[in-house]
């Protein structure tokens, strides 16, 4: 078995492990596989407006200042999500498996994770006059 192999399958363990100890529900354990499940990022970013995660994530994910946190790129893990998305904390609101399916968190996440790094300042030549 190679090293990307067997690191790979500890991160994938890892991750369940976290999952099942976080008494997060078995559907979300599925999710924490090694790749991220692919979601629809049309979907994703369309539910993305409509459920008003811009007004604090900015439209991509960049963060609010006080309002929200970075979100995008490299967002959290998949199960980080949805625990965040379930589970009551600070100001962000609580979205219920009634109002927000496990499925469209999958399509949020494939936008999230679709949104590319900027440049960084060294590479943008007018602020290095």
């Amino acid at each position: 078995m190679s090293k990307r192999t067997t690191r790979s399958r500890g991160k994938s363990m890892l991750t369940a492990c976290l999952a099942s100890a976080l008494l997060l529900p078995a559907a979300w354990i599925a999710y924490a596989a090694d790749s991220p499940p692919s979601g629809n990022v049309a979907n994703g970013q369309r539910l993305f407006m409509t459920y008003g995660c811009y007004a604090c994530h900015g439209t991509t994910g960049a963060g609010g200042g006080i309002a929200g946190p970075r979100i995008a790129p490299d967002p959290l893990p998949l199960v980080g999500v949805m625990s965040k998305l379930r589970t009551a904390s600070g100001r962000m609101p609580v979205f219920s498996e009634a109002v927000l399916k496990d499925s469209e968190i999958v399509d949020i996440y494939a936008y999230l994770r679709s949104i590319a790094s900027g440049r960084s300042a060294r590479d943008i030549e007018l602020l290095n006059h």
